[in-house]
């Protein structure tokens, strides 16, 4: 029984092979015969004992490999990538954006009758946002309230928005775990469309800009330090009016004419080689509004406001010209307490901190030295303007210093009207209350910070203001008393 199964078995492989002589004899009198190459290779004993076999497959290898090259090189040819990262200023821009023109977009497709029946169609199948990520913005009312506002930005992961006529791919990804000096993972969005509507991104950035811009437009935006960047303080502001901060008569006016021939004056600067940057210094009493002034200064002149303290902890002298030399765009440094943070150096806490590094010469090196910024404006607050080095105050670092000092008799009757002008056409309150205040001694003795808290107590009532003088002047004679008694 075996031997004839093992002679079947040898008939079989016999068969087999002449089989498959026959059929490659068959391929080569096809090729053209014993003399043409193909019929040569397929008659060689090597070639058929499968060296052949190994060229085949190594050039379906390279063949494949070329065509997956070619592809790329097609795509490079066909498609056009942008990629934005997470430090990017329009890296926010760009979310916001997307979840704004996904409401707009898919907003109208409940009524056909609103669009064409293509512009239907394509809205219709155009994909939705499937990866959301919730952003979350806390402000504070008049009240004292707090609000919390719920907004959708695009998460992470693949989107397809279509813009106009073109498809957009929109892939937003978190790289590694890398974090940068704040604490923020590391992220990028990349937007991918045909090379022809390259110039949709161009759309796409000038929207987003002006979407931003919208949003802040009649505001103020106050930068604080975090790290080593400018970060918004919170929500933006509402500006602050020009006139709601009342100065020494023509005071207020001169300091912004002079403010505004400086941004006129570029060119004038660049020409005579002259470091295009302007320093201010405003001195006085507490509560003569010295931070109040830059804040409607800024509104005067659409600014936003980049507050430092040199005395905060952590910041040195390499750090504050950093700091410095990366000011936003069309911003106001406001340096406050410019004294505190030298003559509270030796001060120590319950921690052992004694103070911030910046020392005099690094303070100097930032406000004037040779790798100081440039298109820069600076104001320094002090209520002790001895307490600074001649040195920090000579110009070059500071153009023009103004003494704010208290109240005198014009801008009393100026905050009188601004309160209560409805409510005395005939300004015979404002007379009784200037002249109790000149009784009192208040002119010239009393901040404005002071009157403005009394007549914000005494809301609409004129005679409440009068009457509450002789507590003002008690208050001011001896600070430890409340300016408001309540009764």
């Amino acid at each position: 029984m075996d031997k004839d199964v093992s002679g079947d078995t040898l008939k079989a492989i016999t068969e087999a092979r002449h089989g498959k002589d026959d059929a490659i004899k068959k391929l080569a009198e096809t090729s053209g015969g014993e003399g043409s190459t193909f019929g040569q290779l397929l008659n060689n004993p090597f070639f058929t004992a499968g060296f052949g076999l190994a060229a085949i497959g190594a050039a379906v290898r390279y063949s494949s490999s070329g065509l997956r090259k070619g592809t790329e090189l097609l795509r490079r040819r066909m498609l056009v990538d942008l990629e934005i990262t997470r430090h990017d200023e329009s890296y926010d821009w760009v979310l916001n954006w997307m979840t704004a023109h996904y409401q707009h977009q898919l907003a109208p497709i409940a009524r056909r009758k609103d669009v064409g029946t293509l512009e239907y169609l394509m809205r219709r199948f155009t994909p939705a946002l499937h990866h959301l990520q919730i952003k979350t913005a806390v402000s504070r009312t008049a009240s004292g309230s707090e609000q919390t506002a719920f907004s959708l930005v695009p998460g992470h992961g693949r989107h397809i928005m279509r813009y106009r006529n073109a498809y957009v791919v929109v892939n937003r990804e978190r790289i590694g775990k890398s974090f940068d000096s704040n604490g923020r993972p590391f992220e990028t969005i990349s937007l991918t469309t045909l090379y022809y509507y390259r110039q949709i991104f161009e759309d796409i950035f000038r929207e987003a800009h002006e979407m931003a811009v919208q949003s802040t437009e009649g505001k103020t935006i106050v930068y604080t330090t975090r790290g080593m960047t400018w970060e918004p303080s919170g929500q933006p502001k509402r500006r602050r009016p020009f006139e709601s901060v009342v100065l020494e008569e023509g005071l207020a006016e001169r300091i912004l004419g002079d403010v505004r021939e400086f941004l006129d004056a570029r060119t004038w600067y660049l020409d005579r080689g002259i470091p295009y940057r302007r320093g201010y210094l405003l001195h006085g009493p507490p509560g003569t509004g010295k931070t109040s002034f830059v804040q409607a200064l800024a509104g005067s002149l659409d600014f936003n406001i980049a507050m430092l303290s040199l005395s905060q902890r952590g910041l040195t002298d390499d750090l504050l010209n950093h700091l410095l030399l990366n000011v936003p765009a069309r911003t106001i440094v406001l340096l406050e307490d410019a004294d505190a943070a030298f003559s509270n150096r030796r001060q120590q806490d319950s921690e052992g901190y004694s103070g911030a590094n910046v020392t005099y010469s690094g303070l100097l090196n930032a406000l004037d030295g040779v790798a100081s910024a440039e298109e820069r404006i600076i104001f320094m607050t002090t209520n002790h303007i001895n307490r600074l080095d001649e040195a920090l105050i000579r110009p070059g670092r500071v153009d023009m210093t103004v003494h704010l000092g208290n109240a005198t008799e014009w801008q009393i009757g100026q905050l009188w009207d601004r309160f209560y002008a409805q409510h005395d056409p005939d300004r015979e309150s404002r007379r009784r209350f200037i002249a109790k205040a000149k009784a009192a001694g208040l002119i010239d003795s009393i901040s404005t910070a002071a009157l403005q808290g009394v007549f914000l107590y005494n809301k609409d009532d004129a005679d409440g203001a009068i009457a509450m003088i002789d507590q003002l002047a008690a208050s001011h004679q001896d600070p430890k008393k409340p300016t408001i008694a309540v009764q």
